[in-house]
């Protein structure tokens, strides 16, 4: 997190003590005449020989021999806060023109300024070069990149699973927390800030990992938190509407998840084809692509089309059993225990990013058969937190991801119903939000709008956005459903368990792993999974004794 953009105190916490984890233990110093050499910039006299061994956006982060890089924002310019990071101990600053003015005006500056016409585009590289996160005369992790518009967060844990089960030491970047061989760290962006990802990267490196799997958010690419990362592995799951609010249109938004198949980014792909993003991504990369249909897609002609074809579904318990066949007639027998057919589409990405890796069916098989690595638990995705009646969580938040989770926890019961909760998150994307509320009033039997994210938007008129096109659906389409309207979102948890019964399901959507909830500025402490075990215990009802159900 950048200090432009940084949060007000009410805010989750940030700074030090959300990177301090992030960083190796030791790093070369980087002369800053190097640094200056790899960016065009002439840096005179004895300032060449500044040493410089780390780097970082946030002044509250810099550590002693950091450049601190001063970049404009949408309210402040980081230039206004390089007072703290000189007292942190910053070597130097990188920053633009504008910077350099407010910088002349109003402090005596005793280290090295760097001056460039974008420091955002340099920030990557500078990131690679100071850690050495990807040396090219020394071993480093394999990296697995997903991107994608659901699906990511699941797939990177099964991918770092699978590579356990074959003996591998892995790391993860993501939405839920970031792994580095040590304690886990929460995470507070799908993807860090660039300056974290290269430390984080050179830490795996230095703790000797053998692989690691990170989420790539279509942000991530527009606001450059992955430049000077090329992925041996780049995998896409799907495109459906999210994220307009930032790219505009469906194409643009495309466009932008199609940068990480580039050679720049990633050294080979695999491409999932059930959607005409795919099909279209499979045919314009400039990579090598394995493509995998998990179902038939018009676009592809026939499964059969495609590299591996999932093919032989079968229920098994809450989850699927099925066959991923390759053209050659390859067959690998995959077993997942988290439900729903958009799991299955998940694993079989995985295990396929895993075969483009390097690994040979044989020995991938042997994994699957002997650990269950697609059974993992995946905080607040499809998470299971009772059974009668069936109570889940899951970070649904944009149409086609609510429609599958809701289709997902149907239970085949005769006189079973389905029961939501969820909401919209303000200050993104509007136009999804009656189409949202449209969708729950189709697939569930009690509609419960509450709230999710309202940021600095009026929740009241979020909730009415979604009861728009919940109420619109019912009436047109003669639907047999309940629709209320319930807040503050654990009253509206509550009401769902009330009204529910042992046959019932009650699916919480939205959040999933998230346990603050910002209203106008201010985080409140809110976790869907503890208030749902909460009212379910308070109600009688017998709740899974998981640890994992608390991230």
């Amino acid at each position: 997190m950048s200090d432009q953009n940084a949060p007000g105190p009410s805010a989750a916490p940030s700074g030090p003590g959300s990177t301090s984890g992030f960083r190796p233990t030791a790093v070369a110093a980087v002369p800053l005449a190097t640094i200056g050499e790899s960016i065009g910039v002439v840096v005179p006299g004895a300032s060449g020989s500044v040493p410089v061994t780390g780097i970082s956006l946030n002044s509250r982060a810099i550590q002693p021999g950091d450049l601190y890089v001063a970049l404009p924002g949408a309210t402040r310019h980081g230039a206004d806060f390089v007072s703290q990071a000189l007292e942190a101990g910053a070597a130097a600053v990188l920053t633009d023109d504008a910077g350099a003015r407010l910088l002349a005006f109003s402090h005596d500056i005793a280290v090295p300024v760097l001056l460039a016409g974008e420091p955002r585009s340099h920030v990557g590289r500078l990131s690679a070069l100071i850690y050495r996160s990807r040396p090219e005369d020394a071993p480093a992790p394999a990296l697995y990149g997903v991107t994608g518009t659901n699906g990511k967060t699941t797939t990177t844990y099964f991918i770092n699973a699978l590579l356990q089960a074959l003996g591998q030491k892995t790391g993860l970047i993501g939405t839920i927390e970031i792994l580095a061989g040590g304690a886990p760290i929460p995470s507070l962006l799908t993807t860090p800030e660039s300056t974290d990802v290269h430390a984080l990267l050179a830490l795996m490196r230095e703790r000797g990992l053998d692989a690691a799997s990170m989420e790539v958010s279509s942000h991530a690419i527009s606001f450059r938190r992955v430049d000077g990362v090329v992925f041996d592995v780049a995998g896409f799951t799907n495109l459906t509407q999210d994220h307009l609010d930032l790219h505009g249109s469906m194409d643009e938004y495309f466009q932008t998840k199609a940068q990480l198949f580039t050679p720049g980014r990633a050294s080979r792909a695999v491409v999932t084809v059930d959607d005409d993003w795919g099909v279209k991504l499979a045919g314009t990369a400039a990579i090598p692509v394995t493509t995998l249909a998990t179902h038939a897609h018009a676009g592809t002609g026939s499964p059969a089309a495609a590299d591996w074809t999932v093919n032989r579904q079968a229920p098994h318990g809450l989850g699927t059993d099925f066959t991923l066949r390759h053209r050659d007639g390859t067959e690998l027998r995959i077993h997942t225990g988290l439900p729903g057919s958009f799991n299955v589409a998940n694993a079989a990405l995985a295990t396929v990013m895993v075969l483009a890796g390097g690994y040979d069916a044989a020995t991938v098989q042997a994994a699957l058969d002997a650990a269950d690595p697609f059974t993992v638990a995946v905080p607040g995705r499809m998470q299971l937190v009772s059974t009668a009646p069936a109570a889940v969580v899951d970070f649904a938040h944009n149409p086609d991801a609510l429609a599958r989770a809701l289709e997902a926890v149907r239970s085949p019961e005769p006189g079973s119903r389905v029961i939501i909760v969820f909401g919209a998150t303000g200050q993104r994307d509007q136009g999804k939000r009656p189409a949202m509320g449209a969708i729950a009033a189709r697939l569930a039997d009690v509609v419960i709008v509450s709230d999710d994210d309202p940021h600095d938007e009026d929740a009241a008129a979020i909730r009415g956005d979604v009861l728009v096109g919940a109420v619109e659906a019912k009436e047109h389409e003669g639907l047999d459903c309940s629709i209320l309207e319930v807040f503050p979102r654990d009253a509206a948890i509550r009401k769902a368990v009330e009204l529910a019964g042992p046959a019932d399901t009650i699916l919480v959507a939205g959040r999933g792993h998230e346990i603050w909830q910002e209203v106008k500025g201010v985080n409140l402490a809110l976790d869907d999974r503890v208030e749902l075990r909460s009212a379910l215990t308070a109600r009688g009802f017998t709740v899974l004794e998981d640890q994992r159900i608390e991230s």
